[in-house]
């Protein structure tokens, strides 16, 4: 009988599922968690532990939280700890103004759908402050983590373009694996530009417009994405450089994403942080058309460390 085979089979899942490579969590991944069970049976080795140094997550190589930020999660998830002396009064502060903002002043409520206001209005705030500029938090969306974000963004974008096309996504060469995973999931074209190795990773225009041609007869390029300061090649952009990828995507009718999550881990005294958003607004009015989606994650850079 037809109604006793399973539904989900590997052979029945969604191709494009089965496709996708996500190389921080891939085979080398899978071979340290097995090293590690072995050392944990006594198996002899030349070393006594695994250090993941595969992703960004300082936790899991001992870094030891905030305590600041625990605090408030603890009294936020729990309010009666207000009533104790246990915990200081910047963070019974905090938690109080945070509740406030949630509906029948409980984090378990629903928020509205961009997410809780409160925290919306912090984020405009720090970003106006980063670029000194007005920041409207009507264009704050929370999401669970940025990959969260890049994806829906995507998502959005995976219409087909004239002819049928497949939309094209242009990311850089090296990237972070969710790009290429992503547009695999979506069956959306990959269209890969190469950052110059021998010029600290720098992006050149010149190689942005070589890869959009070759692309242009096998998709409708819809977007471009850039990563800064860059994962997993650590350069930072000058304004300048921003300013040249925000023309080329300009002319080109390219939506931008601004991949911008490690801002803050900036170490070169060299180098300096500029966000898409400000450069764009520095450029006047014969831009206002362009569209962009820039990405900023508490995972990382002093929140996530």
């Amino acid at each position: 009988m037809s109604g006793s085979k399973p539904v989900l089979t590997k052979d029945t899942i969604n191709p494009h599922v089965k496709n996708m490579e996500y190389a921080v969590r891939g085979p080398i991944v899978l071979k340290a968690a097995n090293i590690e069970e072995e050392l944990k049976k006594g198996v002899e080795k030349p070393f006594t532990e695994v250090v993941r140094a595969n992703i960004g997550d300082c936790h899991a190589t001992g870094q030891v939280p905030l305590t600041f930020l625990r605090q408030v999660l603890a009294l936020a998830t729990y309010p009666e700890l207000m009533n104790g002396s246990t915990f200081p009064a910047d963070v019974k502060d905090r938690v109080k103004r945070l509740l406030e903002g949630c509906k029948g002043g409980s984090i378990g409520s629903y928020s509205a759908s961009p997410g809780v206001e409160v925290v919306r209005g912090d984020i405009a705030q720090f970003i106006q402050e980063r670029d000194s500029q007005k920041c409207d938090a009507d264009n704050i969306f929370l999401s669970t983590g940025a990959s969260a974000g890049i994806k829906t963004i995507l998502e959005l974008l995976n219409a087909p373009g004239e002819g049928g096309k497949k939309p094209g996504v242009m990311i850089p060469i090296p990237q972070y694996p969710l790009y290429s995973a992503t547009l695999t999931e979506f069956n959306m074209h990959q269209i890969n530009y190469y950052l110059n190795e021998e010029n600290h990773w720098s992006l050149d225009t010149s190689e942005l417009q070589r890869a959009l041609d070759a692309a242009r007869e096998c998709c409708h390029p819809k977007a471009i994405c850039v990563i800064n300061p860059g994962n997993p090649t650590g350069q930072v952009l000058s304004k300048e450089n921003i300013q040249s990828i925000i023309k080329f995507a300009h002319k080109e009718g390219l939506f931008i994403l601004a991949d911008e999550v490690y801002q803050h881990n900036v170490y070169d005294p060299s180098k300096q942080f500029h966000s898409f958003k400000k450069v764009l607004s520095e450029m006047g009015p014969a831009y206002a058309s362009q569209q962009l989606a820039s990405f900023m994650s508490t995972s990382k850079g002093y929140m996530g460390e």
